[in-house]
């Protein structure tokens, strides 16, 4: 692979302007595409074959008026006021009528004739129906309902919406993830010791972000896709982006410390060498996010391709644009000499260990008890991971200043917390005589008003032909209580009275989809982390031809994974933390998320583990002092890779400020994730291990070393480097 690579970056400094104008036109061309012919994202996430999605098929087919999306409008008066008020029932009356105008809008379902008024009179509200799901309401119909019935404030009422139709879209951009970024620009000067060197990797960075997040929008038009989906593409996109370019600079401006190294042989031997690591650690991030699919769950499998494809244009670029972009810099990236230090009262040059080799003399120097210490404090962080739930953010998630958060509060405060986990029962009685319909849905309605956990259960409405009934059911405790998944399930226990009269029984509704998502992405996960795991123990010992260092890599991720959805559930779930990182409530971990952060953390952890070990094998093969090569991989690498983890620390962090709960949380596992997988795992737990193991770390069975295949990603056949009289060109005289 490296003398592949190393031929690639010398046709791409040979062809530097034409690289540079192919990928500035790929940018221009897809940005123009997907700026202009962009689809609209969904913000709903749909699983086919769940029972709840089996319900919501059938009403669209058959009760297609039940099937639309809903807007919430809550009113609420003033304290010691009501909205049976003659100025609050008018400003109420004129709100929703203007309401029933807004284009899209089927019906209006006001508070005096439903009924949907609070005991003290005080917090009413409408149901506003629309004619197509809640996804595909546009944004107009939105703008104009939110105008309609907010004209009712003029009157001192409180008027806020919620529903699925009023779901809030993500938005990117915001200034915690430009200071993501700033943060991360700061760590490559510091890293790198240059403006030009610095500024490198975001400008490449950037190239490949527009790129794929563009290409992401375009699909979008053809696809259904979430908006979590854009931005994931977005956060892991920029983070590799900057960290792969960063891998190769380095390494050539380490190799241009030698004054006698010629240029364009540094720039082609550092794409074969950190390239050869950027290529197998992107390998594995690609590999991991497309294993998403095996989820089954189609919005999970497009946000890990989604994400996949930005991974792989951030290899490409850092593999093609990163050399050619380094030939134009030239000799602005070579550093500078510098002075040597000498002791007072010394002769010679005294060169002081870097930080890293002195953290690997101490890591070294003890290792069994680093092991120990750091594998006690992992599973520390790991244990609230035990009373992990998954679910989905409900309107209490979102911002305390968004009208979902407002108009939830207020649902609870005047009908209890189960009004905002209303189900919906869907009932088909095709197969039972038509005679025999109406009795078999009133029984059903009894049955389920006989549960414990039920609250209230509405009138049965029948369906155009009367072989559909819906009835609503809501639970006396919220969404994101355990107890009413507990009650969900014993609803559905009652399908087989609903057959004996050959009826089948569905139990629908946002709530119960939720369960159910959560509950299939439970199943898939034992599987998914058995794929991830195998995949880490095949690429490694392809690369490290070794079978102990997989086996080590694979644990060392296990406990990063578990410390990460420790510290998630400790935050999200268990609400510590929550006024620091603006969490308005605490509920159950998004349920996608356990998966998506195994994908994206083993790629990632990969990465570290490949740069690092890479050096102590690259050092090993040299030498055969197994001992030497860990300190001196260590030393070589660690502050590359501390860089590094910092920059995608600094870019995930800045997504935990982002208002969508979703995001928040993602963000925040990932950052975490990486702190820990980098600074304690790979930075600490590695080099102990590695030392322990001594020689045997690099030991391959014969039978095993015979079908392994040899990708050389340490550099061990690359032509021996050029002296400058070899290479670098003669002088120029003057005037000619």
């Amino acid at each position: 692979m490296a003398a592949r690579l190393y031929g690639l970056g010398r046709w791409a400094i040979r062809r530097r302007g034409s690289v540079v104008a192919v990928w500035l036109l790929v940018l221009a061309v897809v940005g123009g595409l997907g700026a202009t012919l962009h689809g609209k994202p969904s913000t709903e996430f749909t699983v086919p074959g769940i029972e709840s999605q089996q319900a919501q098929d059938l009403l669209e087919h058959r009760f297609p008026t039940a099937s639309g999306g809903t807007a919430r409008v809550v009113f609420a008066a003033p304290e010691g006021q009501a909205l049976t008020d003659p100025t609050a029932q008018q400003a109420v009356a004129e709100g929703l009528k203007r309401a029933a105008t807004v284009p899209g809008v089927v019906h209006v379902a006001p508070p005096a004739e439903t009924g949907a008024v609070s005991p003290d009179h005080r917090i009413g509200f409408a149901d506003v129906l629309f004619d197509r799901p809640a996804d595909q309401v546009p944004q107009s119909s939105k703008d104009a309902l939110t105008e309609a019935v907010t004209q009712a404030r003029g009157a001192g009422l409180q008027v806020e919406l919620g529903g699925s139709v009023m779901a809030p879209v993500t938005e990117v951009g915001g200034p915690a993830e430009v200071v993501g970024v700033v943060i991360a620009f700061a760590v490559l000067f510091l890293a790198l010791g240059s403006l030009v060197a610095a500024g490198l990797p975001l400008l490449t960075a950037a190239v490949g972000v527009v790129i794929g997040v563009m290409g992401v929008q375009f699909v979008s038009r053809f696809v259904d896709l979430t908006s979590t989906a854009t931005v994931l593409a977005l956060m892991i996109g920029l983070a590799v982006g900057i960290d792969y370019a960063l891998f190769i600079i380095s390494r050539h401006r380490e190799q241009l410390a030698d004054p006698e190294a010629e240029m364009d042989d540094s720039i082609a031997r550092a794409t074969a060498t950190a390239g050869s690591a950027v290529v197998f650690a992107g390998a594995t991030v690609i590999i991991a996010l497309a294993a998403l699919a095996v989820t089954g769950i189609p919005f999970l499998t497009a946000m890990g391709l989604a994400a996949a494809v930005t991974v792989l244009l951030a290899v490409l670029i850092a593999v093609t644009l990163v050399p050619a972009a380094l030939s134009f810099a030239g000799e602005r990236l070579r550093p500078k000499p510098k002075a040597e230090k000498k002791p007072k009262g010394a002769e010679g040059a005294v060169n002081s260990p870097s930080w890293s080799a002195r953290w690997a003399a101490l890591v070294t120097r003890r290792p069994l008890v680093v092991l120990l210490v750091g594998v006690v404090g992992l599973v520390a962080l790991a244990l609230p991971a035990k009373d992990l739930r998954l679910g989905l953010p409900s309107n209490a998630s979102q911002p305390t200043s968004s009208t979902q958060h407002k108009s939830h509060q207020l649902l609870t405060e005047g009908f209890g917390p189960g009004f905002n986990a209303t189900l919906v029962a869907v009932v088909d009685t095709a197969g039972v005589p038509a005679e025999q319909r109406p009795a078999t849905v009133t029984g059903l309605a009894r049955s389920l008003a006989a549960d414990p956990g039920v609250a209230v259960v509405a009138p049965p409405t029948a369906g155009p032909d009367g072989s559909l009934s819906v009835v609503a059911v809501v639970p006396r405790t919220g969404p994101d209580d355990e107890a009413t998944t507990d009650m969900v399930h014993r609803l559905r226990a009652l399908a087989p009275e609903v057959e004996k009269a050959g009826g089948t029984l569905y139990i629908a509704g946002g709530t119960a989809a939720t369960i159910d998502i959560s509950h299939k992405l439970s199943d898939v996960l034992p599987l998914f982390v058995a794929i991830i795991v195998l995949l880490a123990l095949v690429l490694l010992t392809i690369a490290f031809r070794s079978v102990l260092v997989p086996l080590k890599a694979a644990l060392g991720f296990l406990l990063s994974i578990a410390a990460a959805l420790g510290a998630t559930v400790w935050v999200f779930q268990q609400g510590h933390l929550n006024g620091v990182l603006d969490v308005p409530s605490a509920g159950p971990v998004t349920s996608f998320l356990p998966v998506l952060l195994i994908g994206v953390l083993f790629g990632l952890a990969m990465d570290y583990e490949v740069f690092l070990v890479s050096r102590m094998r690259e050092h090993y093969e040299h030498t055969k002092d197994a001992a030497g090569a860990v300190t001196q991989g260590l030393a070589q690498s660690g502050r590359v890779v501390t860089a590094a983890a910092l920059i995608m620390v600094a870019v995930f962090g800045g997504f935990v400020f982002n208002h969508d709960p979703i995001i928040k949380s993602i963000g925040f596992a990932l950052a975490f994730g990486v702190l820990i997988d980098a600074f304690v795992v790979r930075m600490t737990l590695v080099p102990a291990a590695m030392a322990l193991l001594g020689r045997r770390a690099w030991g391959l069975p014969k039978w095993l070393d015979r079908i392994t295949p040899d990708v050389d990603i340490e550099g061990a056949k690359l032509p021996p480097r050029p002296t400058d009289a070899e290479q670098r060109p003669e002088p120029v005289a003057a005037g000619r």
